[in-house]
């Protein structure tokens, strides 16, 4: 029998930006009622973003001082701004033996995968490049993040490769049933069909 601490897993949304990422991995997210794991960043909300449920947004000078003490598991510079997960964070629902998700570019995505290994499940969300253009657009990006985000498409491309699964992401409720479908294996729900 497998014991709940086996069972536990560290589930990683990456992908390009405008991707769907943050959309699927609240719906998956909920489905199996995991707690999100909320990164740390130095720049300043975008259109939509509330700090503490999309980021934890703070000043370089905090992120500085966190870093200093040792409590960042991740670090990532993109495009100036600092990202980073707190340690604290992802033990403390180890230790709960609950699984987590989080949402992370493809660095982040690999240190992750290098400290916990077969722990953490890399799900890799695409979609087209005109179509993450179009989505960013629809959130009311400024066009020089959409620009950005658009120059970082192919490196974040080329990761889809490493990671455990990928998903093409252009009906936000096939790409959840899909993912809650293979996830199912992972974290052994023992779902009971109720008819």
């Amino acid at each position: 029998m497998v014991g709940r601490e086996d069972r536990n897993k560290i589930i990683v949304f990456t992908g390009p930006d405008g991707s769907g990422r943050k959309s699927v991995a609240e719906a998956v997210g909920q489905t199996f009622g995991m707690d999100k794991i909320v990164s740390f960043v130095t720049r300043l909300p975008r259109p939509g973003e509330v700090n503490g449920q999309d980021y934890h947004f703070i000043t370089h000078a905090t992120y500085r001082e966190m870093e200093r003490q040792g409590e960042f598991l991740e670090s990532v510079e993109i495009d100036g701004h600092l990202y980073g997960i707190r340690s604290l964070d992802i033990e403390t629902k180890l230790s709960d033996h609950e699984s987590l998700y989080l949402i992370l570019n493809h660095e982040g995505a690999g240190i992750l995968k290098k400290i916990y290994g077969d722990k953490v499940i890399r799900l890799f969300l695409y979609a087209d490049r005109r179509t993450v253009e179009e989505r960013e657009r629809k959130l009311g990006l400024a066009e020089d993040v959409i620009a950005k985000h658009l120059s970082h498409y192919d490196g974040e491309m080329e990761y889809r490769g490493s990671c455990e699964h990928a998903f093409e992401n252009y009906d936000l409720g096939q790409t959840t049933y899909e993912i809650t479908n293979t996830l199912e294996a992972y974290l052994q729900r023992d779902l009971v069909d109720k008819d």
